[in-house]
């Protein structure tokens, strides 16, 4: 059983009234299917206001205060340990930490996750706290250790610019008396918390990411899931309206694998009705397409006709149409090269990213030899889409999935990357659920 890690974060929220203050304390776990998983650590952005801080494992508690507003490390013991760096993941430059309890000499090593030594240096350093920076070269996983006399210890730091073509450095910065501020006052400042903000929070572990957004009122607890490419713990299948649906866990986020399949098919040609009948198309008119591919649905028949991010819609029970951010935490789990939270998932009218799309498409039947890796298991299906005027277009070459935003996201066989575009909502296009 592995170790469990619990990470808290205590954000200030401003309500009641003007001279009310009251605290929220977030407290999250991390498990890989059922098993403990240990975090590195966790960021958390506001999405309402802005801003963004990050907690840092082991035992790490971040407070926000808004007269005090200062974040320090609990070392608990004048004894030698090596701080995880800020920031962690990082893209190009961090800042690493130690305490020295006696002048002594202190050794030095960077390796990559292959084990290869990259750096390996020596100094006597004063009794005191020491930082170093480090720029991480080509890689996603390095190992910083420290050794001491006849300790040693160690800290993990995840690299998201795997592209760059650098060498690794280290370059020493300086010595404190005292614990070094990993955030500045006007940092945590910075992060402000409302009553009724939505929340982004990305948990990491070794080289994956795990994702989830709330509105928390209260305080509470939240398990983030590092199970990957395997069926959904606990539910495997989803038996819905006579046929057995198979499903996906991509991480934080549990999905079925096959594309909706529910309804009465109706002819390309006609619009459809709110008449209490779900229905549906099937490319080219041909039932057996929705069996192959799933149905195609216009938004508000998909939507049930109510306009609610997040709703059930024409989902099982206990799922509901996924919102534009949850696709986009979905790109940002499986992109290679652009996370969960990045700026480019906000980009509208054009393919986004570096290889999502790749890892989502199924690994077969894609037009010219365009299919994908199927990296996570969401076997994303060439559906196509039924056109405003009951034309239907590019079975073998598209896949657009609705969200409950009025976003859709679509596959290509031509690139690697999502499509992420607005409105249409007469078009018909395939529909994939996600868990509450």
């Amino acid at each position: 059983m592995k170790t469990k890690t619990l990470l808290s974060i205590l954000a200030l929220g401003l309500f009641l009234s003007a001279f009310s203050q009251n605290t929220i304390e977030l407290t999250f776990t991390a498990i890989d299917s059922a098993d403990h998983e240990q975090f590195d650590s966790i960021k958390v952005m506001n999405k309402t206001q802005g801003g963004d801080t990050v907690l840092l494992y082991p035992d790490t508690v971040l407070v926000l205060d808004y007269q005090v507003g200062i974040s320090k490390i609990n070392t608990g013991s004048e004894r030698f340990q090596v701080f995880q760096n800020y920031p962690n993941p990082v893209r190009d430059k961090t800042t690493i930490s130690f305490f020295v309890p006696e002048r002594d000499k202190v050794s030095l090593i960077v390796t990559d996750i292959l084990g290869r030594e990259l750096i390996n240096t020596e100094r006597i350093l004063d009794q005191g706290y020491h930082s170093y920076r480090f720029t991480p070269g080509n890689g996603s996983l390095f190992l910083f250790t420290v050794q001491y006399r006849e300790s040693s210890s160690s800290t993990k730091i995840l690299n998201t610019n795997t592209v760059s073509n650098n060498t690794s450095t280290l370059a020493y910065i300086g010595s404190e008396d005292s614990s070094p501020q990993f955030k500045a006052v006007e940092d945590i400042q910075d992060f402000l918390f409302s009553l009724g903000d939505e929340l982004l929070y990305i948990g990491y572990t070794d080289t994956l990411q795990s994702g989830k957004l709330d509105i928390p009122e209260e305080s509470k607890e939240y398990a983030f899931q590092f199970a990957n490419n395997i069926p959904c713990p606990g539910t495997p299948t989803v038996e819905y309206e006579g046929q057995i649906y198979t499903t996906i866990q991509i991480l934080n986020q549990c999905w079925l694998k096959d594309n909706l399949n529910i309804g009465i098919m109706i002819n390309g040609v006609d619009d459809m009705a709110d008449n209490n009948t779900i229905e549906k198309y099937c490319f080219d008119d041909d039932p057996a397409n929705c069996i192959t591919f799933g149905g195609l649905y216009q938004w508000n028949e998909m939507m049930q006709y109510v306009t609610t991010p997040g709703t059930q819609g024409i989902c099982p029970s206990g799922w509901h149409i996924p919102t534009d951010e949850e696709w986009k935490i979905l790109e940002g789990t499986v992109d290679s090269e652009y996370g969960i939270g990045d700026p480019v998932w906000d980009l509208l009218t054009q393919f986004r990213g570096f290889n999502a799309g790749l890892n989502l498409k199924s690994t077969n039947s894609w037009y010219s030899f365009g299919n994908g890796t199927d990296l996570f298991g969401y076997s994303g299906l060439l559906g196509g889409s039924r056109g405003g005027a009951g034309d239907f277009y590019g079975i073998d070459i598209n896949g657009d999935f609705w969200t409950s935003t009025d976003y859709y996201h679509g596959l290509n066989y031509e690139h690697s990357s999502v499509l992420r575009d607005t409105g249409a909502g007469e078009w018909g296009r395939s529909v994939r659920c996600v868990k509450d």
